[in-house]
C-alpha cells in the first residue's frame, strides 16, 4: 500500500531555465519502502491555501541493486508548467533542508534488466524515467544495448544533458543517442523539426533493426507518444513490446461520448485490507466517493495520467472517461482508473489492493 512519508531535500540542482532536479534523503528505516524499479515515479504533496496539491514526478536515479539495501537518496526531475501550482513552488521556493511529503514509489512504466536491444522515444521531460531505465539496464546487464531517440526544443532546454552524455561515455558500444531539436539547427546530426508519425516511420528503421527491439519506451507529450506508437504499429511492432507514459494531455483527444452513469449506485472498495460501501453522489467519480470516506485512498493527478488510483473492478460496470496510464493488457484484465470511473450499474466493487 502506497504511503506518504516526510523526506528532507538534500539537493536542488538547476537543469535548465525552467527545470530542476530534487534529491531527497531517505533515512535507513524507510529505504525498503522506497525501493523502486527503474521507470517508477514519486508523488509529492503539499498544502497550499488549504488545498491538498499532489503532483507526480519520475525518478531519474538508477534503481537500487535487488541484492542490496534500498536507496539512500531519490532524485526526480521537475519542469515548470505554466500556472503549475507545484512546479512553480519547486523552481522558486524549495531549498535544501525543506521537508516534503513523498509517496512511496509507484508506476508500471518499468523495465527489469534483461539481455537484448531496447529503445526509447522521448520528448522534453519524458527523458526523466528513461534515464533511470537506461542507466539501470546498462549497469546491470552487460549484454544489453539501448537506443535513445530524444526530442527537445533547443539545446538549452534539454534536461539531463550531462547525465545522458555520461552514459554515452561509459557505454560507447552499447548506448546509442540520437537527438532532434525542433526549434534549433544542430551542427551535426538530424535536421531540426518535430518527430511526428511520418518522420519516425522513416527514421526508426534507418537507426536500428526495429523487429529485434525487445521493448520500446515512449514518454513525453501526448502528440509525440501517439505519433511514435502509430509509427511502430505501421512498422509491424507487436503492441506488447510498446510501453507508454504520457506527461501532458492538453493536446489529447476529447473523452468519448458520455454514457450516463447509473442514477443510484453504491461502491464497495477494498483498501489496505479493509472494505466499505458508500453511495456515489451524482456526477462523482468513484475515487471521489472513496476519498470522502477513506482519505488514504491513493491518487495523484486525477487526470487519468499517472495510474496511482489503479484498482481492479471486481463486480459491476463503469464508464472510464480517459485513460493515459493503463496498458491494454491491464484494462482487459479488469483494471480501471478510479479517478476517471463512473458507475453504470447500481453496485460496483473495486479492489485497490490487487
Amino acid at each position: 500500500m502506497a504511503r506518504f512519508h516526510p523526506l528532507p531535500v538534500a539537493e536542488v540542482e538547476r537543469l535548465t531555465d525552467d527545470s530542476v532536479s530534487l534529491t531527497f534523503a531517505v533515512p535507513p528505516e524507510l529505504r525498503e519502502e522506497y525501493r523502486h524499479t527503474a521507470g517508477q515515479h514519486l508523488t509529492l504533496r503539499r498544502r497550499a491555501d488549504g488545498v491538498d496539491v499532489r503532483r507526480t514526478y519520475s525518478i531519474c536515479s538508477p534503481a537500487p541493486d535487488p541484492a542490496g539495501e534500498g536507496p539512500g537518496t531519490l532524485r526526480v526531475g521537475v519542469r515548470l508548467v505554466d500556472g503549475g501550482a507545484f512546479s512553480t513552488y519547486a523552481l522558486k521556493e524549495i531549498g535544501v533542508g525543506d521537508v516534503l511529503e513523498v509517496m512511496t514509489p509507484a508506476g508500471r512504466f518499468t523495465l527489469d534488466p534483461a539481455p537484448g536491444l531496447f529503445a526509447a522515444v522521448v520528448g522534453g521531460s519524458g527523458i526523466t524515467p528513461v534515464l533511470s531505465i537506461a542507466a539501470t539496464l546498462l549497469a546491470r546487464e552487460p549484454s544489453a544495448r539501448f537506443c535513445l531517440i530524444r526530442s527537445d526544443r533547443t539545446a538549452a532546454s534539454t534536461m539531463f544533458l550531462e547525465e545522458v552524455a555520461d552514459l554515452k561515455d561509459r557505454y560507447p558500444e552499447r548506448f546509442q543517442l540520437v537527438t532532434v531539436l525542433s526549434r534549433e539547427e544542430q551542427q551535426a546530426g538530424l535536421p531540426s523539426g518535430r518527430l511526428d508519425r511520418t518522420r519516425l516511420a522513416e527514421l526508426l528503421p534507418a537507426l536500428l533493426p526495429v523487429d529485434r527491439v525487445a521493448g520500446w519506451f515512449l514518454c513525453g507529450p501526448y502528440g509525440l507518444v501517439e505519433g511514435a506508437e502509430r509509427a511502430l504499429r505501421a512498422l509491424g511492432v507487436d503492441r506488447t513490446r510498446v510501453h507508454q507514459e504520457i506527461f501532458h494531455v492538453d493536446e489529447g483527444p476529447a473523452p468519448a461520448a458520455v454514457i450516463p452513469a447509473a442514477a443510484h449506485s453504491t461502491v464497495t472498495a477494498r483498501l489496505d485490507g479493509r472494505a466499505g460501501t458508500w453511495p456515489v453522489a451524482e456526477g462523482e467519480s468513484l475515487l471521489d466517493t472513496v476519498l470522502r470516506n477513506r482519505s488514504d485512498a491513493p491518487y495523484a493527478c486525477k487526470g487519468g495520467v499517472c495510474g496511482t488510483c489503479r484498482a481492479l473492478l471486481v463486480t459491476g460496470e463503469v464508464r472510464m472517461d480517459r485513460n493515459f496510464a493503463l496498458e491494454p493488457e491491464e484494462t482487459e484484465a479488469g483494471y480501471v482508473l478510479a479517478c476517471q470511473s463512473h458507475p453504470l450499474t447500481e453496485k460496483v466493487e473495486l479492489d485497490f489492493d490487487r
